[in-house]
């Protein structure tokens, strides 16, 4: 017997101006950021429903990080703001969530990350550059898992691509003569 699942992504919500938490307007990437976390009696309550903007700014590329935890597995009762954390792509024994917009014509640079990244374009459509030359088109609903290879982003349509990143902390790649990647 097959089973047919239904898959419903939420669109990320891009407005003009935006009230972020701080009470400022910002052009860009603003993005709803829903927390949930206990009371004193461990009872499920919203920590925060706010805007968020983007804490990252390169030309072409806006990033939100969404939340970011220094251990893995997470501390789900640490009351500390996840969005406070590093912003770094790779957190040691960590993890982050982050939301990232590429303008349209915008090409990152080839970079590699220590971490394990799963991906899901939620807008739009990029294109994934490897250091061997394969490139593969992604639009809105492929997923990505991104192993720790040299890459490059590169968005060759006309309007903006929005991708939802997970990156987790993983070992060093390690060539046969020991030595590790950078």
């Amino acid at each position: 017997m097959r089973t047919r699942w239904r898959c419903w992504i939420a669109p990320v919500r891009m407005r003009r101006p935006a009230r972020t938490r701080e009470g400022g307007d910002h052009m860009g990437l603003n993005i709803r950021r829903v927390i949930t976390g206990h009371d004193a009696s461990l009872k499920a309550v919203v920590v925060d429903d706010a805007t968020m903007a983007a804490t990252i700014s390169r030309p072409g590329q806006e990033v939100c990080v969404v939340w970011a935890s220094d251990c893995v597995p997470a501390d789900n009762l640490d009351p500390a703001d996840g969005a406070t954390r590093s912003t770094e792509a790779r957190i040691a024994n960590g993890a982050s969530f982050r939301i990232v917009r590429y303008d349209a014509g915008c090409s990152g640079r080839m970079h590699r990350t220590q971490t394990l990244d799963y991906g899901l374009v939620v807008a739009g459509a990029i294109v994934l550059e490897l250091d061997d030359g394969v490139e593969v088109a992604l639009a809105a609903g492929d997923v990505l898992v991104q192993r720790g290879t040299i890459h490059r982003w590169s968005n060759r349509g006309d309007e903006a691509c929005t991708v939802a990143f997970v990156l987790i902390d993983a070992l060093p790649i390690v060539f046969e003569d020991g030595a590790a990647a950078v």
